[in-house]
């Protein structure tokens, strides 16, 4: 009998640590699995200003690139990109926005925006090696888009005419801004939208 309980035991103790093992590898495969259905486009917002309006000019001064204008009449189209120093996300989308003004300078310019303590952006441009791009701080640029979450993003065209904007999580949610100036929608979402309205 006492052979048999502790055969018992033993059978018990391996299936919970089975059941265990199993319950992390099916998280970690949750986990991934929510990563590949999140949404490829940026995440539209309604608040500032609206996909087609004009956005007056506003002149800002960049940390190491003098005074700069955001909007107005520009060569080119201009993508702010919005973020802080306790946004990892924002961290991981800087190798992108690099190689975004190499492939891409000779149209668009990219310009990183904040608020805060200076000393503490000066040392987060440091760290994050972001000193060859634009970085303003500007209270009022932020308040004047309404931004609430980040990394944000606003794409302008020449005319400062909003093309695009959105919440931004990765690398093709970035991208997804640039698809209203070659498909005419100004998100994947509308274009999503208008493809399942023709069917």
């Amino acid at each position: 009998m006492n052979t048999f309980l502790i055969f018992a035991v033993i059978f018990l103790s391996l299936l919970v640590a089975m059941l265990i093992i199993a319950f992390f590898a099916l998280s970690r495969q949750v986990g991934v699995l929510f990563e590949r259905i999140t949404p490829v486009g940026a995440m539209m917002n309604n608040s500032g200003p609206a996909i087609g309006d004009t956005t007056p000019s506003l002149s800002v001064s960049s940390m190491h690139h003098g005074e700069m204008v955001i909007g107005g009449q520009r060569q080119g189209y201009q993508l702010i990109l919005f973020v802080a120093p306790g946004c990892p996300i924002c961290k991981a989308l800087f190798p992108v926005v690099r190689n975004l003004r190499k492939s891409e300078g000779h149209w668009l310019s990219v310009v990183l925006a904040s608020d805060g303590d200076v000393r503490q952006h000066q040392n987060f441009i440091v760290q994050e090696a972001l000193t060859a791009i634009p970085y303003v701080l500007s209270r009022e640029l932020g308040m004047t888009w309404k931004v609430a979450r980040l990394p944000f993003s606003v794409l302008l065209d020449e005319n400062g005419t909003v093309v695009s904007k959105g919440l931004i999580n990765n690398r093709e949610q970035l991208e997804s801004l640039f698809n209203a100036k070659e498909s005419g929608f100004d998100s994947l979402q509308s274009w999503a939208q208008s493809t399942s309205a023709g069917h």
